[in-house]
């Protein structure tokens, strides 16, 4: 089956995803089927959060354009299959970057958007301090995510039993969790705290301290295609770039005017050009301008300007304590 999807891969490839992108005019990119701060429609279907956001910049780099993105909702179990064959251009939904999931599926990490780390959820009235305390609990827990294999090793190593109440979608899992299916719900710790706002009454759930596993998370695309693989990569590293150098989306008209070599580099009015990457020299200038940059992505979906309010901590940078970092463009 592998053999199968690489060959399709391969194909595809040929075709070079850029060129066809820009020839159906929009970007295809798999997203979640609703998840608060990383890609949730609201009731008009406009798309918001972090991975959506990565969506809009790779189409302003592309297309200059950010609103030139279809968005595709798929379930965990039906996001690698969806790449693999070419329905969507690029994947951006909260999916950990994990050896073998780029070793043996025919897909390429294009790096990490947010650094996370699997949790607990529990009810308040069952007064649980510690995951160490849940032995014999009934776990929520989606299907087809990393989220099952540690889940397994966590209890196993600290000798404990769980049962698992499995469900394909996040809304079903927090909806069994609600309804009193499990006693618990796992999932990565930005996940939790996207989900608890679903709830009728989220003071009355806690997410338990404990992090149990590293959940690198990024936006994938096909291997084979290394024009499309850069593009994709450079586009999250032009908006880590444009945080540390100060360039939002804001004032990123005044500093194309800047003598900095590396402003200049970075917005396409000096040294290295867009057509490293085939595209026009303004690319990463547009991302910036239409999206922002890393930390105005952050901040707004999931960070202090969004309900949820989650700390920038390893997301921030690294020249501030956290361990976000890019390469430089030169």
């Amino acid at each position: 089956m592998v053999a199968v999807f690489l060959m399709i891969s391969a194909s595809l490839a040929m075709a070079s995803t850029k060129d066809e992108v820009q020839k159906r005019g929009y970007l295809q990119c798999g997203v979640s089927t609703g998840l608060p701060g990383f890609s949730n429609p609201d009731e008009k279907g406009n798309w918001t959060g972090l991975d959506v956001d990565m969506c809009r910049a790779v189409a302003a780099a592309v297309l200059g354009d950010a609103t030139k993105v279809k968005f595709v909702p798929l379930t965990a179990k039906e996001r690698f299959t969806a790449l693999q064959s070419g329905e969507i251009d690029m994947l951006s939904r909260n999916t950990t970057w994990t050896y073998t999931r780029d070793t043996s599926l025919g897909l390429n990490f294009a790096g990490t958007d947010y650094y996370d780390g699997q949790g607990f959820m529990v009810s308040k009235k069952l007064g649980v301090k510690s995951a160490k305390e849940l032995n014999g609990a009934a776990v929520c827990i989606q299907a087809g995510t990393t989220t099952e294999l540690n889940l397994a090793d966590y209890f196993r190593q600290n000798k404990m039993e769980y049962q698992a109440v499995v469900f394909d979608t996040s809304d079903q899992t927090v909806k069994g969790f609600e309804a009193g299916r499990c006693d618990v719900l796992t999932s990565d710790q930005s996940q939790l705290y996207a989900l608890r706002i679903k709830l009728a009454n989220p003071d009355d759930a806690v997410v338990l301290p404990e992090v149990i596993s590293k959940e690198p998370l990024g936006p994938v695309v096909r291997q084979g295609d290394d024009g499309w693989f850069n593009i994709v990569k450079w586009s999250l590293f032009a908006m880590i770039n444009a945080e540390e150098m100060g360039v939002t989306s804001k004032n990123v008209d005044t500093m194309k005017n800047s003598s900095n070599p590396a402003v200049q580099r970075l917005l396409g009015t000096g040294g290295v050009k867009g057509s490293f990457l085939g595209l026009n020299d303004d690319w990463a200038y547009q991302i910036i301008k239409q999206v922002g940059n890393y930390g105005e992505m952050f901040d707004r979906n999931v960070g202090a300007g969004s309900p949820l309010k989650i700390a920038r901590g390893l997301n921030a940078l690294w020249s501030k304590g956290g361990i976000m970092y890019a390469p430089p463009i030169r």
